[in-house]
């Protein structure tokens, strides 16, 4: 016996569920017990339904019947197909399949997935977007949008409705928004990292995230012996604390301020790392000015972890710069030091 059910469409990850009735038109007890059933279905609350038991079995007397609840879940893109068996005591029919049919379709979709920033300016900040589709049976309506990063408030972010033309240049789409952010001016240089997060009626609440990666420049350039231009990170990964290390930075400085550059040491963590600024000197015709950097962990140094990772947070060299436009410098250190 074979009971399908088309049902039409369902947004990625979203769950659905029917309830199919079987009935014992016999004069025997008909017992059922749970079968296989493919990736994403599943046969919901048979073991606590009424005439269930925890072994997975329901009994429905002579003339009784029964309602068994099967789930899916929305996976990928494109047709799907899930089923479910149950096995019986009828000889006659020893197996029952539910098969649950219907295309799989997107709730939202991003354009791009993430907003990459390859260089940003400090000093004059930039702006980025992204087209945000739906897939719903009405056009969007925003609830709220907001960025996480500690400078959020600064952030400038607006959506604005895309024009039903634009809507149907993405198949299958319904409605649409064009977000626009805004980066201020002054923000820290190195690696940004952030998250948009835009909630939606299409008419379902939808929570949209957004990464936004990039990295923040200057006129200040950080570069030298394990200086991680990707990650605008010092990695200096695990060192022993009876050895020690040291290592050395430099600095540019250009544009019309780099005259003005004449960094100083705020704060270091861990605090036992010893950092010396030495003498600016220009670089080639004088555009550029460089100003060497030598980090420092001395021998006998206490066991720390600042690997960079969720469990163990970055150190830190923080400067005072004295340049108008980055008055402040943070160089993120990724190190251990072990016994």
């Amino acid at each position: 016996m074979n009971s399908s059910l088309a049902f039409g469409t369902i947004g990625t990850g979203a769950t659905e569920s029917h309830e199919f009735a079987i009935h014992n038109g016999g004069t025997e007890p008909l017992t059922l017990t749970k079968g296989a059933t493919s990736c994403t279905c599943t046969i919901a609350d048979f073991d606590r339904a009424e005439g269930g038991d925890p072994q997975g079995v329901k009994t429905v007397p002579p003339g009784g019947k029964t309602r068994v609840k099967i789930e899916w879940k929305g996976k990928g893109a494109g047709p799907f197909r899930q089923r479910a068996a149950i096995f019986t005591n009828d000889p006659r029919r020893p197996e029952i399949e539910f098969v649950v049919e219907g295309t799989v379709v997107p709730t939202w979709k991003a354009v791009p997935e993430a907003i990459q920033l390859s260089r940003v300016s400090g000093a004059e900040g930039g702006e980025a977007e992204v087209l945000v589709y739906t897939y719903g049976d009405r056009p969007p309506e925003v609830v709220s949008v907001a960025i996480d990063h500690e400078l959020g408030d600064r952030f400038t972010l607006a959506t604005e409705p895309l024009p039903p033309p634009e809507v149907a240049t993405e198949p299958g789409a319904t409605g649409g928004l064009r977000l626009t952010v805004a980066l201020p001016s002054g923000l820290p240089l190195g690696r940004l990292r952030a998250t948009i997060r835009l909630v939606v009626k299409a008419p379902d609440e939808l929570t949209i995230e957004i990464p936004v990666d990039g990295t923040v420049a200057g006129d200040l350039l950080v570069a030298g012996a394990g200086w991680d231009r990707t990650r605008q990170s010092l990695m200096l990964g695990t060192v022993s604390g009876q050895k020690g290390v040291r290592t050395e930075l430099f600095i540019t400085a250009r544009g019309p301020h780099r005259d003005r550059f004449h960094p100083t040491v705020r704060s270091v963590v861990p605090d036992g790392l010893e950092v010396t600024i030495g003498d600016a000197a220009p670089v080639g015709s004088g555009g550029v000015v460089r100003v060497p950097v030598t980090i420092v962990i001395p021998a006998g140094s206490r066991p720390v972890n600042h690997l960079c990772t969720d469990q163990a947070k970055p150190g830190s060299i923080v400067l005072d710069t004295g340049h108008p436009d980055t008055p402040e410098l943070t160089i993120p250190v990724c190190v251990a030091i072990g016994p």
